[in-house]
C-alpha cells in the first residue's frame, strides 16, 4: 500500500498518470474483480454449513436473533456518535459561499443521476425492503453482487430446510455444500497470495485518478473540507478504539491488540477496495484461522453483516446530513435529529456492500428531513477516501460482532 501510494504521487509531477491507468491499474481490477467473483459462492456456502451444523432451529433462530440485536446496537451507537461529533464540532460553519456554488455546479450531474436512484427507491411501499429481500429468480439474484441479501434469504431457506429434512438422502446435498465451501475457502488462499499486488495497483491508480493532474489543487480541496472529514474520522476512530474493544472485552474477553492484529489483513482490503462485499472472503478467514471462530458462526454473521450492518456508513450518513444542513444555514429541530438517528440507521441496513453505495442512500435521509440534495456536491469531492476509511469500520464491525456472539455460543477457540 505504501509502494502504491509513492507510485501514485510521483507519477503526477513526471506526467506518468496515463501509464499508471493503462499498465498498473488493470492488476488492481483482476485482484478486485477475484474477489467479487467468490463472493456470491461463498456466501451461500457458508451460510448453508453455519445452518446445517446447528440441526437445531430453535438454537439458529437464538443466535439469527441476537445477531440481529447486535447489529442494530452497534448501528445505533454509530448514528450517535456521528450527530454528537458534528453538532459539536460544526464542520459546516468553515465552508465559503463561492466554494458552495463551485461544487453544487462542478457534481450537478453526477447528483442527479444519484437522485433518481434514490427516487426510485423512496416512491416504493414502505415495506419494499420485505419485497426486495425474496427473489423471483435466484440465479438472477445470483448473478449480481448488489443483490446478496436475496442471496442470503434463499441461503438461510435452503439451510433451514436440510435441518428439518430428516433424510439419509439430504446428506449427500450437505457434503456436497462443505465441500463446496472448503474449495471456495481454498479458492480465497490462492487470491490472497496476489493481494499486495492487487492493493499496490489499487492504491496507485487511486491516487492518479483522484489528484487528476495537480497534486496541489487536490490538497487545497482537501483543506477546504478537513473540518468535515475530520468529524467522520475522529467518530471512525471512536468506534473502532473505543466501541469495539469494550463490546470484545466485555462479552467475549478478547484482547483489544490480538483482534486488531488479527484483523489487520482484512481492514487492509477493506481499505483498498472499499468494498464490505469484496473483503468478505478475506474477513471469513481471519475470523476463523486467527480470531478462533467457528466457521457455522462467521458463515451465518459475517455474510449477514455485510449487508446489515454499517457501522462506518450510518456514523458518515449522520455527520453528512447535519454538515449539510450547516453549510446552508438551515437549523435542524430535535425531532428532525431523531429522524436522521432513524432514517440512518434504515438507510445503511439496505446499503449494498459496494463502493459508492451509501451515497445513493444518504440522498433519502437528505430528503427524510427536508434537506436540500444539492448540497451532496459539497461532500462527493473527498467521498472515496471516506468510504475507503469507513468499510475498514463496517469489515471491523462485523468481525467484532461474530467472535461476541461465538463466545456467547461456547463456539470460540482458544
Amino acid at each position: 500500500m505504501l509502494l502504491g501510494l509513492i507510485l501514485g504521487i510521483i507519477a503526477i509531477p513526471l506526467g506518468a498518470n496515463q501509464l499508471v491507468s493503462d499498465y498498473i491499474k488493470p492488476f488492481g481490477t483482476i485482484f478486485l474483480n477475484l474477489l467479487k467473483l467468490v463472493a456470491m459462492p461463498l456466501i451461500f456456502a457458508s451460510l448453508v454449513t453455519g445452518i446445517a451444523g446447528m440441526t437445531d432451529v430453535g438454537k439458529l433462530s437464538r443466535i439469527g436473533i441476537k445477531t440481529i440485536a447486535m447489529y442494530l446496537i452497534t448501528t445505533l451507537l454509530a448514528v450517535t456518535i456521528g450527530l454528537s461529533l458534528v453538532s459539536l464540532i460544526k464542520p459546516g460553519s468553515y465552508f465559503s459561499d463561492d466554494r458552495r456554488q463551485e461544487f453544487v455546479s462542478k457534481y450537478s450531474l453526477d447528483i442527479s443521476s444519484r437522485q433518481q436512484a434514490a427516487e426510485s427507491i423512496t416512491q416504493d411501499s414502505p415495506l419494499q425492503f420485505l419485497v426486495d429481500i425474496v427473489p423471483e429468480n435466484i440465479v438472477q439474484a445470483a448473478s449480481s453482487n448488489t443483490a446478496m441479501l436475496q442471496v442470503i434469504f434463499f441461503a438461510l431457506l435452503f439451510g433451514i430446510a436440510l435441518v428439518l429434512v430428516r433424510n439419509p438422502k439430504v446428506e449427500v446435498v450437505n457434503n456436497f455444500i462443505q465441500g463446496l465451501n472448503e474449495v471456495i475457502l481454498k479458492i480465497v488462499e490462492i487470491i490472497m497470495f496476489f493481494a499486495p499486488f492487487g492493493v499496490f495497483a489499487l492504491m496507485a491508480s487511486l491516487i492518479v485518478d483522484f489528484a487528476g493532474d495537480s497534486l496541489s489543487s487536490s490538497l487545497q480541496l482537501f483543506a477546504s473540507l478537513g473540518m468535515y472529514a475530520l468529524t467522520i474520522i475522529i467518530g471512525l476512530i471512536f468506534i473502532i478504539v473505543i466501541v469495539y474493544p469494550l463490546f470484545l472485552k466485555i462479552i467475549s474477553g478478547t484482547g483489544f491488540g490480538k483482534f486488531y492484529k488479527s484483523m489487520f489483513p482484512a481492514q487492509l482490503v477493506a481499505f483498498s477496495t472499499s468494498s464490505s462485499a469484496a473483503t468478505l472472503p478475506v474477513t471469513m478467514k481471519q475470523v476463523e484461522s486467527e480470531l478462533g471462530v467457528h466457521e457455522d458462526i462467521s458463515g451465518f454473521v459475517l455474510p449477514l453483516g455485510v449487508t446489515i450492518n454499517m457501522d462506518g456508513t450510518s456514523l458518515y450518513q449522520a455527520v453528512a446530513t447535519v454538515f449539510i444542513a450547516q453549510v446552508f444555514g438551515i437549523d435542524l429541530t430535535f425531532s428532525q435529529l431523531l429522524t436522521i438517528l432513524l432514517t440512518a440507521t434504515l438507510a445503511s441496513i439496505g446499503s449494498a456492500g459496494v463502493p459508492g453505495a451509501g451515497v445513493v442512500m444518504l440522498i433519502i435521509v437528505l430528503n427524510s428531513v427536508g434537506l436540500p440534495v444539492e448540497g451532496l456536491a459539497l461532500i462527493l469531492a473527498i467521498d472515496r477516501p471516506l468510504d475507503m476509511l469507513r468499510t475498514v469500520v463496517n469489515v471491523t464491525g462485523d468481525a467484532t460482532i461474530a467472535v461476541c456472539i461465538a463466545k456467547s455460543e461456547g463456539k470460540l477457540e482458544a
